[in-house]
């Protein structure tokens, strides 16, 4: 365990029994409403509680970022993208069954009876599940996190929980350290498929690790097809 000062730890979740205190240390975190760096399957996260309006606001003030730019929501299924979405298109179940566990963020309408406040996100929740054991293990017992990338808005995204600690510091209450992230800073592909409960085809809002040629083998076309 690395102490590094204050009260960001670092712990190294290779190692059985610095893992096991790590996740329990990082479990309690999210349920007092502090901050949690994790490493996904991209590069790394910092998370918060997504029902917690204060711990997300922790969220974006250690990032620097407004409420203009919420953070997306790391699940551990895709039963729980059903549960937080008001509607789900055979579209947005065909993305999920082809790239999640992975690098795919699906926008869709969120539920309008859910308590929470991730930002302004006119109505929308961005959902991914990550192809990280550990962290779907973790998310299954914390439930939905919202998760930004570890890193103070515009410096590189973290790819090891060094260098995540040297740029958020003492505002992270916990980093889980599961080695080098292959990511090489490149973030998941982000698409809107809200536009798929009308029957429109989605809009990709970001290119990142899944590329379009692969959404278009399994969805057959997306917007751009059609400018």
């Amino acid at each position: 365990m690395a102490k590094l000062s204050g009260m960001g730890t670092i712990y190294n979740s290779l190692e059985t029994t610095e893992a096991l205190t790590g996740l329990r240390l990082a479990r309690q975190a999210i349920g007092r409403g502090d901050l949690v760096v994790l490493p996904t399957d991209t590069v790394y996260g910092i998370a918060a509680d997504a029902f917690n309006p204060v711990a997300v606001q922790k969220l974006l003030d250690a990032k620097g970022r407004g409420r203009q730019s919420p953070p997306p929501v790391l699940v551990a299924g895709i039963d729980t993208m059903m549960a937080l979405a008001e509607q789900v298109s055979p579209e947005m179940e065909k993305l999920a069954n082809a790239f999640w566990p992975g690098g795919l963020t699906i926008v869709v309408a969120a539920r309008s009876t859910l308590a929470w406040d991730l930002g302004e996100t006119n109505g929308t929740v961005a959902l991914r599940m990550p192809d990280h054991e550990l962290v779907r293990e973790f998310l299954s017992e914390t439930g939905p996190l919202a998760v930004s990338s570890a890193n103070v808005t515009g410096e590189p995204a973290a790819l090891t929980a060094a260098e995540a600690f040297a740029q958020l510091g003492d505002s992270v209450a916990v980093y889980l350290d599961a080695g080098e992230s292959s990511g090489s800073r490149v973030g998941s592909t982000i698409v809107d498929a809200t536009p798929t409960v009308e029957g429109k085809p989605i809009r990709i809002l970001r290119d990142g690790t899944i590329s379009r040629e692969a959404i278009r083998d399994v969805l057959g076309v997306i917007a751009e097809d059609n400018e």
